[in-house]
């Protein structure tokens, strides 16, 4: 050993870190994280700062191995896969501290790289009894060696002592013994939610790993919000003021209240400032935490991100999270960096997602399934929990789920409620009584907000006028209002039927918005909305949740009522155009019953809206509502209660260092969704390809539901392809495997699901 350790022991190859500065580095974050986490829900706060301090400084102390060493510049080595983790344990039990101490920083050191089922399978395949405290390791060529002999004589005692030592840390000699009864008995008996040390252990294993993985990959900074980031609030009321105006009653108090809420306002009556409003008041009275705006669909994520950004200004400051991130970030970056080059472009889309994707960036407007992954156990659940510790929760068009992931919903609200401290928003324009009590009991103590009943009476803006037949069978009248002038929404209820009205109706400036678009086409058709310049916007359910777009008229077909309303608050949003025309259409097309199941809920519909006469006047839309929703159907109660008790019983077992690959497979099997890709784009993704475009090859792809998907491939209409090409300049070959699919795609319509492509 003595050569060795006359070398500086390495924790980093890539570039080359040493162990000391890798420390060094973790420590730096730790201090970070105190300061945009001072609401840790433990009892001391002080020694839950001191337990990851010393799990930092120890966790990497089993590198000093000499072939380790070895393996990381690269040398001719004999590590065969070994745990480093594993060799920094004798360490810790080293340690000058109290035992109850030294078992949390055993456990959180113990697992931060591997599952505790992994590292129990790899000391029982790996490791056999010798001796009482000595067991062997056998490899390939029959080589035998103890894990007691391998530490005495292979690390660098020497020179993990003197990094304690620098640290202020004191020790005995270390033993070399092999952990496997801590991992052991952790598999036995592990730390679940109703054990004392729960969430202290939850912490402090999400905690350590942020500063393991951020000092890994070179943070140094961590950003939060501050009074400056809410200036344009401020700026907005001067203006509302100039004019003799103010912020609403509902907006005002919201900026008072501390503590969760449930607020009720119509569309367009400046939910997202009251959020803002509401998120101001909480970080002046609690202080920092991060920020979770959610909302249900990919295109209002987009447009709140966007405006968001330009609210709050430092771009550092506000981030987002859902399926489609890759694509939108690399054609956001294009279009705003028009002249850098590929390397540039492909640099800053991987840095900007990077960021979002950890916690680095204290605001970010998520779809729900990238905070209930957590809760499912999904492999790295503790980073993600730390991260809402004392953090703030804002719901949007919280109706817009189905039961199922409004029960995951519900179940989520609880777990943060309860044991993180979190506080929680919900905004909602109309909400089923039923709904809403779920919600009262999950959200726990919480005030109600609504808006006053004057503002109703402001928001009178629309009229209902139901209409015989198809839509698709009265094109003639939404083409008259086209003809004169009108901005003009068409809402369908599949795709299929809003490709077909698109391409009956004539616009010089129209877009139609849909699932069936690849990436590439739908971030086209989103900028193109944000120009403001389009007279006709035909789309399906995804244009009715939050974006701020604004029509004259609408024609749409049958929905339930929660539905319509929605798709109505994008018609008049702005209420400068007096009374508005909504058309509803009676009469369903024979697919809709996939879409909208229950035929009693549309009947109910459109029997309410007879009674709308004249006017929708926005305060009876809650009775309108009540009426339609009376109560949970059987079915719908059947999936939620299932849903909801299902995952409480995770919950209830949802423990550090043990990852489910059952309640994984549930969380992943709920997405609806196969990427294919079309036929006429196969030569340009082989080109994206050969390039190392891959973010621009993927969004070519289009996504179809498992059951087309399963249909079409039996009819041989989709087909398994592989496609082998050169890296650029790195001389070697990667494979890539894809579904391409012969159906016909167009820029305008999207897939065409009944047609094949010439």
């Amino acid at each position: 050993m003595n050569d060795v350790q006359k070398i500086e022991v390495l924790a980093k190859s890539e570039p080359q870190i040493s162990l000391k500065q890798h420390i060094l580095d973790g420590l730096a974050i730790l201090e970070l994280l105190k300061e945009v986490f001072p609401n840790l829900p433990v009892n001391d706060i002080d020694y839950f700062w001191k337990l990851l301090k010393i799990s930092v400084i120890c966790h990497d102390l089993g590198k000093s191995h000499i072939e380790f060493q070895r393996m990381l510049r690269k040398s001719a080595n004999k590590w065969y896969q070994q745990r480093h983790e594993l060799y920094s344990i004798p360490f810790i039990e080293a340690l000058d501290i109290d035992d109850a101490d030294k078992s949390l920083i055993k456990l959180v050191v113990a697992g931060h790289h591997k599952d505790y089922n992994e590292l129990y399978s790899f000391i029982e395949h790996s490791y056999k009894q010798e001796k009482v405290h000595s067991f062997l390791l056998e490899i390939e060529n029959n080589n035998q060696f103890s894990f007691e002999n391998e530490f005495n004589h292979c690390l660098n005692i020497e020179y993990a002592i003197s990094v304690l030592r620098d640290f202020d840390i004191k020790l005995s000699k270390p033993n070399g013994i092999l952990p496997k009864k801590l991992i052991s008995d952790y598999r036995k008996n592990p730390v679940q939610t109703e054990h004392p040390d729960y969430i202290l252990l939850l912490l402090l294993s999400g905690a350590f790993k942020q500063c393991d993985h951020l000092s890994s990959a070179f943070i140094t900074t961590i950003y939060s919000l501050n009074d400056s980031d809410f200036q344009f609030l401020t700026d907005k009321q001067k203006k509302l003021i100039e004019k003799g105006y103010d912020f609403y009653p509902h907006q005002q108090e919201a900026s008072v209240t501390e503590g969760s809420v449930i607020l009720t306002a119509p569309t367009g009556s400046g939910k997202t400032e009251t959020a803002m409003l509401w998120l101001q008041r909480q970080m002046q009275i609690s202080g920092q935490g991060r920020v979770f705006y959610v909302l249900p669909f990919t295109a209002s994520i987009n447009a709140m991100y966007e405006r968001l950004k330009h609210d709050i200004k430092n771009q550092n400051k506000v981030g987002l999270l859902h399926g489609k991130l890759s694509s939108y970030l690399d054609n956001l970056t294009e279009r705003e960096n028009p002249n850098i080059s590929k390397e540039q472009r492909h640099y800053l889309t991987r840095k900007i997602k990077e960021d979002y994707q950890t916690l680095v960036t204290p605001l970010k407007i998520v779809t729900p399934f990238q905070l209930l992954k957590h809760i499912f156990g999904i492999k790295g659940f503790e980073k993600g929990i730390f991260e809402w510790t004392g953090g703030y929760f804002i719901f949007d068009e919280i109706h817009a789920y189905n039961p199922n992931i409004f029960a995951q919903i519900i179940v989520l609200i609880e777990f943060a409620v309860k044991y993180l401290k979190v506080k929680i928003l919900i905004m909602t324009a109309t909400l089923p009584k039923f709904l809403k009590t779920e919600l009262q009991k999950s959200i726990g103590s919480y005030t109600e907000i609504s808006a006053k009943d004057e503002l109703y009476q402001q928001f009178t803006r629309h009229k209902v006028i139901l209409k015989d037949g198809l839509l698709y069978e009265n094109i003639n009248i939404i083409q008259t209002d086209l003809d004169r002038g009108k901005k003009v929404l068409v809402v369908c209820n599949t795709v299929e039927q809003s490709q077909k009205v698109y391409s009956e109706l004539k616009s010089k400036n129209k877009v139609l918005l849909h699932g069936g678009f690849n990436a590439f086409d739908r971030n086209k058709k989103e900028d193109e909305l944000d120009k403001d310049n389009v007279k006709l916007l035909v789309g399906t359910q995804a244009i009715e949740v939050s974006l701020d777009i604004d029509y004259d008229v609408i024609y749409t077909e049958p929905a339930p009522i929660d539905a319509l309303i929605q798709r109505f608050g994008r018609v008049n949003r702005k209420r400068e155009k007096g009374i508005c025309s909504c058309f509803v259409f009676r009469k369903r097309n024979d697919v809709d019953k996939y879409i909208y199941k229950n035929q009693e809920i549309i009947d109910k519909t459109l029997e309410v809206l007879e009674c709308f006469n004249e006017y929708i006047r926005e305060k009876d839309l809650q009775k309108a509502i009540d009426y339609v929703y009376p109560n949970w159907t059987k079915e719908n109660k059947e999936d939620f209660l299932l849903t909801r008790n299902t995952l409480r019983d995770y919950i209830k077992q949802l423990s550090p260092f043990l990852y489910s690959e059952k309640s994984e497979e549930d969380f992943y099997r709920q997405f609806d969704g196969i990427q294919v890709l079309p036929v006429k784009f196969e030569s340009q993704f082989k080109r994206y390809l050969n390039d190392c475009e891959f973010i621009k090859a993927e969004s070519l792809k289009v996504q179809i539901t498992k059951a087309r998907f399963a249909g079409l491939m039996q009819s041989g209409d989709i087909q398994l392809k592989e496609y082998v090409f050169e890296l650029s300049n790195k001389n070697n070959l990667s494979r890539t495997k894809y579904f391409v699919i012969k159906q016909k795609y167009t820029d305008d319509l999207g897939l065409l699901i009944n047609e094949k492509e010439e």
